[in-house]
């Protein structure tokens, strides 16, 4: 059985103090009034290629020394 995303957002609301479904219908109306930001792919489609493969090594290389490790001074 599929639940639309409205059916499941109307069923947390239902559980909520009234205070906070007063916030979620504010969230609501300012997501309903925002602009959609960014750029279609198809027009960054001209990049491709552009970033020199020893650069593109630096960065896989510096993403994977750097991921999947925790700073536990950090909080």
């Amino acid at each position: 059985m599929h639940t639309s995303i409205l059916d499941c957002v109307v069923e947390q609301l239902k559980d909520m103090p009234e205070n906070l479904q007063q916030q979620v219908l504010e969230y609501a109306r300012a997501l309903v009034g925002s602009k959609i930001q960014g750029v279609p792919g198809q027009q960054l489609l001209r990049f491709a290629d552009t970033i020199p493969t020893d650069d593109i090594q630096l960065m896989r290389e510096a993403i994977e020394q750097g991921c999947e490790q925790v700073d536990t001074s950090e909080w």
